[in-house]
């Protein structure tokens, strides 16, 4: 492999404390019981508001999502600033720099906030490039941002690896002809990573071996 498709949300960014958080925060008007982050991983899915409906135990009503989605970002956006990196991420970014090979981020969180993130955290400069959500409904399928993301950069398919922490992020490299390992930091559960077929790893310095 000579290039890395990293994830954000979950993967590099160990968040899942804020995504609970704030999922937690939006349903509790609607007298939800708070998840726990196991809790929160059994009923995750994509798109997000299917997972919604599954908490809820009905369809979304019309304008419910939308609301629903801005409640979550606004309590996420002051939650994460007690997140960090995942624990091993700026050792695999280095490592992988400095093998000579090149890396890029990938996102469905919102692109001005992710490259003001990732400047903040000092590691903007190990990526050829930065894509997050510039348009779109929030909450979609990554394939089609995958696809312009592997245009844009200097490299085959078939050469990338790409290493997320749902099964989205797996589906959308498969769209495009990438490989994929799927790391468990995230908000799917283990078992559910598993079973999609993916390859699946603890630490993210393990996916190194799928690069390798």
């Amino acid at each position: 492999m000579k290039h890395i498709i990293w994830d954000w949300n979950g993967t590099l960014f160990h968040d899942i404390d804020a995504v609970v958080g704030a999922t937690n925060a939006i349903f509790k008007p609607y007298g939800l019981a708070a998840l726990d982050n196991e809790g929160f991983r059994a009923a995750y899915t994509r798109p997000i508001w299917v997972a919604y409906e599954r908490m809820l135990g009905r369809p979304l009503r019309e304008g419910e999502w939308e609301d629903l989605d801005q409640a979550f970002h606004d309590h996420y956006h002051e939650l994460m600033h007690a997140c960090a990196l995942a624990e091993g991420a700026l050792d695999c970014l280095r490592t992988w720099g400095e093998s000579g090979r090149t890396q890029s981020l990938l996102s469905m969180w919102a692109h001005d906030r992710l490259v003001r993130k990732a400047a903040e955290l000092s590691i903007d400069r190990y990526f050829a490039r930065i894509d997050g959500l510039s348009n779109g409904a929030p909450g979609g399928s990554k394939a089609e941002h995958m696809v312009a993301h592997i245009e844009s950069l200097d490299v085959r398919p078939s050469q990338v690896l790409v290493i997320g922490d749902s099964i989205d992020d797996a589906h959308a490299a498969q769209h495009v002809g990438a490989m994929a390992v799927l790391y468990t930091g995230g908000m799917t559960s283990r078992a559910d990573l598993a079973a999609s077929g993916f390859p699946v790893v603890d630490d993210l310095a393990d996916a190194f071996s799928f690069a390798t």
